[in-house]
């Protein structure tokens, strides 16, 4: 796909004017930089990737409340079973939207196990995956093994959106967002996090044609934001974050002087 170079300069400069430290505020990568250690950050961003849907602010106190809850250490809250003792696996009572505490419980004892087999979750994707596409393959696969209450997608059929998201803030660097500690895996590999919202702004900008956040989708909107981004094609979700804003704000404005 050729994009236009009016789209591509249009990419670029959303980029880098959101591609910033104060991105985080209100963004679920908050929490993995509100604690130190590989193994903690690791553990508590994909935590934070497992609740970030729907609303921010029912999602964000979520994340809050557990990261409270660990003391601010949740690799070792949830590699010692610690957990246990606060979200039980008896209590069916909802935690979050379709996710019930039992469900949680089944997600967090699987991240125990995980933690307890390979050390980290850094470790076990070292082993397993090269790529982007593999490391989001075989975590969805070591959860749909030991049974993760459905929190973690069961395959990559689906776009797996906070998973992708996950790796972003895994292994891209040189970001003040994202960590950059997967060293092992190339940016360049990474897939675009895909939701409806942006495959809307993708679509908006003639970037896609597809109607459906499948992994297919994703694979061709990351191939073709390569273009533009040709190392670091995950550096073009900060720029449709900032094609969306900005176009939410002409609409706000343009709204406002129809009425005046």
């Amino acid at each position: 796909m050729n994009i236009p170079q009016t789209i591509k300069r249009q990419l670029q400069e959303y980029a880098d004017r959101y591609e910033v430290a104060d991105f985080i505020i209100g963004d679920p990568s908050y929490f993995m930089h509100q604690v130190s250690g590989v193994e903690n950050q690791e553990t508590t961003a994909f935590v934070a990737q497992a609740l970030s849907y729907g609303s921010r602010k029912q999602f964000m106190p979520k994340i809050e409340s557990l990261l409270q809850a660990s003391g601010g250490d949740m690799y070792n809250w949830i590699k010692s079973g610690k957990f246990n003792s606060v979200i039980k696996a008896n209590n069916h009572t909802c935690f979050y939207r379709l996710y019930t505490n039992a469900d949680m419980n089944a997600f967090l004892t699987s991240c125990r196990l995980l933690l307890n087999e390979h050390g980290s979750i850094g470790n076990y994707v070292r082993q397993n995956a090269q790529t982007g596409f593999e490391a989001i393959d075989c975590l969805c696969r070591f959860f749909a093994k030991h049974g993760s209450g459905g929190i973690i997608p069961k395959d990559t059929t689906s776009c797996c959106k906070r998973v992708a998201m996950f790796l972003r803030w895994m292994v891209r660097t040189g970001s003040p967002v994202d960590l950059g500690l997967w060293t092992f895996i190339s940016p360049s590999t990474l897939i675009m996090p895909l939701d409806t919202h942006v495959l809307t702004e993708a679509q908006s900008l003639s970037l896609i044609s597809s109607r459906t956040a499948s992994m297919s989708a994703a694979k061709r909107l990351t191939a073709t934001l390569a273009e533009v981004f040709s190392d670091d094609p995950l550096k073009a979700d900060f720029a449709l974050f900032g094609y969306g804003v900005t176009k939410q704000m002409e609409s706000k404005l343009q709204t406002i002087t129809t009425q005046e």
